[in-house]
């Protein structure tokens, strides 16, 4: 299914047991098989109404049934990213500290950031919510205008963020969100 957004074409796609992808058009990696519609199921459904409550500027209070593919590791780091919190964020380096709490193994903040990366569900996966040490905004597959966007509709933005310099300047001021 393709769900229109304020920031832009999103693909959806399920397995009919979970919610396996979610892209904004134009995203690094975007699956081509995505671009093929086909009839929507519950668990798409679900997913759009998420994201309808999600871009009305309030945080969803369900979270549509996931089914996203990748390794164990990956696994961990998205279950991570779930619990971050709506307009909160995190660094690599927090993250790579609560996994190595968890499960005894010390990992760095490059290999979370791969795990992060290599993340098929973004938005409810919020790995949009991820920023670098001392508040460098650092990539995301569907562009820094939208994750700048996104922290700033969950009111996460924080006008201490460092925001790459090729960036427009309009991407750098006011804490308003920009999705309207």
């Amino acid at each position: 299914m393709i769900y229109e957004s304020p920031l832009g074409k999103i693909f959806i796609a399920s397995d009919g047991i979970g919610l396996t992808d979610l892209w904004f058009e134009g995203n690094t990696g975007l699956p081509q098989r995505l671009l093929e519609q086909t009839e929507p199921d519950s668990v798409i459904e679900e997913t759009a109404r998420w994201l309808d409550v999600y871009f009305s500027g309030k945080e969803p209070d369900f979270l549509p049934p996931l089914d996203p593919q990748g390794s164990a590791f990956d696994h961990e780091v998205w279950k991570l990213l779930l619990n971050i919190g709506y307009g909160k964020t995190v660094t690599y380096g927090d993250l790579a500290g609560e996994l190595a709490s968890l499960t005894g193994k010390r990992q760095s903040a490059q290999a979370i950031g791969g795990a992060v990366g290599r993340n098929p569900v973004a938005l409810i996966v919020p790995c949009h919510q991820v920023v670098g040490a001392k508040g460098n905004l650092t990539g995301y597959g569907g562009g820094m205008d939208r994750k700048i966007a996104l922290l700033k509709l969950e009111h996460g933005w924080h006008e201490g963020f460092r925001v790459p310099k090729h960036l427009p300047e309009r991407m750098r001021g006011s804490s308003k969100a920009s999705v309207s």
